[in-house]
């Protein structure tokens, strides 16, 4: 399959539109939310039952599972918690 964008590919599109900081952050949001649903299904855990055990609202869950919204730090950590995570300072690979 080719995975071209109107004159290349997306990774050339991707490299053009965005700096090199921007796309790293991006993979940083993409890899949290995507542990968070990780979790939270593996778990068993409805949105609403992570709401009741987080004290985060439903829609604010959804919402950040969907990627519609970029969390802030202290709500990101509550509704981690309950599914036995935390988010971790470690140095870069180089």
């Amino acid at each position: 399959m080719n995975n071209s964008v109107i004159g290349g590919t997306w990774d050339e599109l991707e490299k053009e539109l965005f700096t090199p900081e921007e796309i790293a952050a991006s993979n940083f949001r993409v890899a949290i939310i995507g542990e968070l649903i990780k979790a939270r299904q593996a778990q068993g855990l409805s949105q609403k039952k992570l709401e009741e055990l987080s004290g985060v609202k439903q829609p604010i869950i959804a919402r950040m599972e969907k990627g519609v919204t970029s969390p802030q730090i202290d709500t990101l950590l509550k509704v981690l918690a309950p599914l036995g995570k935390t988010l971790a300072v470690v140095p870069l690979e180089k």
